[in-house]
Order: C-alpha cells, then structure tokens, then sequence
C-alpha cells in the first residue's frame, strides 16, 4: 500500500497508509491526515488511488501544493516524489512493503539510506545543468545554485589546511540548513577517520559513526532521512542523545585516495532534506576533495622546501634532499667519522677593534666561502662555533673514502684563501690565516634537542680532541690525528710526523701529522 509520510507539522513525521479510494488532507479535523500547521489549508489537497495509479490534486489552497519544487494543480504520482504542503515537508511512497515508517530503504538487513549519489567531480557541472535547466525552483534552491558555483572559486586558492576546513564548513552552511557539521579527515598512519573540525566547534564527536562508515565504504553521498524512526538505529544510543532526525555523508576522495568524510545533520525535523540536498552536497564534496588535495600537495611542498632549506644550510645539497624525500627522521647511529675543526688565527685580537656589525659582516663572508668548499667534497657543516667550522664525513652516510675528503677539504680551504684575500685587499682589509685540525674515531651521530629545535650533530671524545688539534696548529696550518692518516693509504698529500704532542684534557700525547701543501 502507498503511503504519504509527513515529516513536519503536527503530529509530525508520521506514515500515512493511503488505500483505494480519496485520501483528504488538510488543517481541518475532518480530514482524513490532518496536519495543524498555518501553512496548511482546512482542505489542502486530496490524494486518489485507483488500480495502483495515485493522483495529487490540490484543493485550490492558499500557500499552494509543489511536487519536486513545482507548484502543481494536478499530478500522477509514481513514488519518491517530494511534496510540499505549504511549508510543510512529505514523500510520496509508491510501495511501502519495502519501506520502513522514516521512508529509509532496508537491503539485506545492511543500513540503506534513502538515497546515494556519485560524488561529482566535474566541479558541480552535471548539477548546474539540472537545476539551470528546472523553471521554478524554489528560492532557497537558486541561492544555493549561486553559492555553489562560487565555491570552485572560492576553494582554489593555495590556503593552509586548517584554514580550508574552516572555510569547507563555511560554504556548508551557507549551502544547506545544517544544524551541526563534522569534516573528518583520514590519519596517513593509521588510515582511521579523525574528526578535524566541527560546527559547532565544541561537538567534533557529535556524529553519527555509522552513517559515515557507510559513505566511506560506498564511496557515495548518502542521504539518511528519518533516523528516529530508522529500526536499524534503536540500539544507538547515541543517535538519540544527540536527536539526529535526518543526516547526510558523503565521501571526499581525489584520485583513488579517501581524503576524509563530510558529515551533516538535522536535530529540529526528519525528512528535512531533499534529492536536491544530496545532489549539492555530492557535487560540494568533490570540490572540496579536490581543494583539499591541492592544499594537502602544498603543504607538503612547503614542509619539503622548509626541510630542504634547513638541511641544505648544513648537508651537501644531494644529502640533503635525500634526507628531505625520506619519510624516515635521521637517526641516532654509532658511527666513525673524519672531522675537521678550522679556525681563524688571532681572530679575537682583529674583531676587538671592529663593530659588531663589521664582525658579523667578516663571518658571513668566510663562512660563504669555506662552506662551499666543504659541500664540494660531501662534508657536513655540524656547527659555526664564533670563527670556528666543525665539518665531518662518515655521518649521516659513511664512504670508503671519508679522510681523504676531509684532508682534501682543508687543503683547497687554505687554497681558497688566496683569492679571498686578494679581494679584501683590494678593499683595504687585512687577510685572513686559518688554522685546522683533523681527526678521525667514533661517535653518536643523530638529531639531539628539544621538540621544538633540532640540530645534527656528533657526539664523543672524537670531536674535543678535533678542537685539540686545531688549537695546537699554526697559521696556514693542517695538523692531522695518526688515526686520520692510517685510513688514507696512498695519500697525495706529503706529511711530516710532529714529535708527541700534548694537548688539554688528554693524559697521552697526541701522534700528530703535517700536510704539506702549497697555494
């Protein structure tokens, strides 16, 4: 048997058998579905069935009777049409064998919405042309048309993600009539949908969880349309603390990738959305799927750029971006590394005299030109220390060739010297000498600091006997540890063994080595 559902009014949201014959409905008590609402005329309009056809006849009403959002003096009915009595929202069902009182379909036991749409991801075309297309719409309809294709505009800016969620709620409300919006987004890690944002933002756990499953795993907008009265809903308790009477979901996805569900509801009345509901909110979801990747991408962009920048100041650029790329943090290893500790001689008798700006000036200079010097030969810069460099090689990736590099490194720093000095003179300013320092032992290599700042860096006896040498070298010199030597078998460089020398915090005489260069 048909049955007319009324979802608002009173009494509200009730099923109405409509058997053969006239079906009268209207304000009056006479009527055979009375609905006490000032929208309602006393006799409103008249449902016939005869032989499984059914007609909608209005009764001349004063506020009107629409089928679809169309003002109808007369109509056949086939089913699901949505009927408005005046103000008052009801359905049309053709069979209701199949259907239980809220109108929600049941298929296999499964939770079925009323209705599902494909989520539209042609920017809202296909809907544009269909309410373009319809002669009397309902105002609310047009200025949700209007909202709607403003918001591939709006959503096409490069915007922080936060931000864009905030603003997907936004474009929600202006939409629809929503009482309460949830945007969950999938976690990479774990793959579960975690509510982000909320209106209001105090109820991100105001959801229904099943609803969202279903249009996560449907990959469909879904529309719910009378949850209090849905059987499959009575043992959720938690639909009923929250008074959902009706509900929509639908899936963002972009590129075969769930991004995260759009949640929405009603607390005031059941049925309160219609196909055309859905169809907005489908069409909306593949916008703002689509935005949410392209800030996803940017993010990522950013962080990679912000990453690369920051390791790039201290790792040689093609470490560097490996590092970047690599979802995996650096971490902390026992490792063997070749460090290089330079200085610059009788720097703090040349600086006393010279304003800090003028110091600060000299550094960025010398830093500039020895540093490139360091990445040429695959070092990493793990410090400034005032006019001192620390670079090492064997951390964070390790070569057969480490010492070799590093003694390579300070030679052509020397070298380099000469032509920088050559400019200062030319500007009137004394030279620079520096003065090195190599060794080569073990220690634990990795990020060390707080949560908020990190810095690589190597820790161990390895790095204070480097600064050792360097203090105990002169100007224009390389002193080099016996351990570095030894792994440099066939080393270009001529070295001059220097008698033991003791150097501060060590008990025995450091064996030390000359490199014999020249500019």
């Amino acid at each position: 048997m048909p049955q007319l559902i009324v979802t608002q009014g009173s009494p509200g949201s009730q099923a109405h058998p409509l058997p053969e014959g006239v079906t009268r409905v209207g304000r009056a008590p006479e009527n055979n579905v009375c609905i006490l609402h000032e929208s309602v005329s006393r006799a409103h309009a008249q449902i016939e069935v005869r032989g499984g056809r059914a007609t909608l006849t209005d009764l001349r009403s004063t506020r009107g009777t629409f089928v679809n959002g169309l003002r109808i003096t007369q109509q056949e009915l086939v089913g699901g049409e949505q009927i408005h009595l005046g103000e008052v929202p009801c359905r049309f069902v053709a069979d209701a064998a199949t259907v239980v009182p809220g109108g929600v379909a049941l298929a296999g036991g499964g939770l079925t919405p009323l209705l599902t749409r494909g989520i539209e991801r042609a920017a809202g075309r296909t809907l544009v042309a269909q309410l373009g297309g319809a002669r009397g719409q309902r105002r609310s309809a047009e200025q949700r048309l209007q909202t709607l294709l403003q918001v591939g505009q709006i959503l096409s800016g490069p915007e922080p993600i936060e931000a864009l969620l905030q603003k997907i709620l936004d474009l929600v409300f202006q939409i629809l009539e929503v009482h309460r919006a949830v945007l969950l987004l999938t976690d990479e890690a774990t793959g579960e949908l975690v509510p982000r944002v909320a209106r209001p933002q105090n109820q991100l756990d105001s959801y229904s969880r099943s609803i969202v499953a279903y249009a996560r795993e449907h990959d469909e907008a879904a529309l719910f349309s009378d949850v209090p009265h849905d059987e499959r809903f009575q043992a959720a308790r938690s639909v009923f603390l929250m008074e959902i009477q009706s509900a929509m979901a639908a899936p963002l996805r972009a590129h075969n990738r769930l991004l995260g569900v759009l949640y929405l509801d009603n607390v005031a009345v059941s049925h309160a959305y219609l196909e055309e509901d859905l169809e907005l909110v489908a069409a909306f979801a593949g916008q703002a799927a689509v935005a949410l990747e392209n800030a996803q991408l940017y993010r990522k962009i950013e962080q990679e750029a912000v990453l690369r920048s920051r390791f790039e100041r201290f790792f040689p650029p093609a470490t560097a971006r490996e590092i970047a790329a690599s979802p995996e943090p650096l971490a902390t290893v026992d490792t063997e590394v070749t460090a290089l500790f330079a200085d610059i001689s009788g720097y703090t008798a040349m600086v006393s005299e010279m304003p800090p700006r003028e110091v600060v000036a000299l550094l960025n200079e010398y830093f500039a030109e020895v540093s490139s010097v360091v990445f040429r030969h695959e070092g990493v810069i793990e410090k400034y220390i005032g006019d001192a460099l620390l670079a090492v090689w064997g951390a964070p990736r390790a070569g057969p060739h480490d010492a070799l590099r590093a003694v390579s490194t300070a030679v052509e720093m020397l070298r380099a010297l000469a032509p920088f000095n050559q400019r200062r003179a030319a500007r009137g300013l004394p030279p620079l000498q520096v003065h090195i320092g190599i060794n080569t032992g073990p220690v634990a290599a990795g990020n060390i600091g707080s949560s908020t700042y990190l810095q690589y860096a190597t820790i161990g006896d390895t790095t204070n006997v480097t600064s050792r040498i360097c203090s105990a070298a002169g100007a224009d010199e390389i002193l080099i540890a016996d351990a570095t030597l030894q792994r440099m078998p066939g080393c270009p460089f001529p070295v001059e063994p220097l008698p033991p020398v003791v150097v501060k915090g060590k008990a025995e005489p450091l064996r030390l080595h000359r490199v014999v260069w020249k500019f």
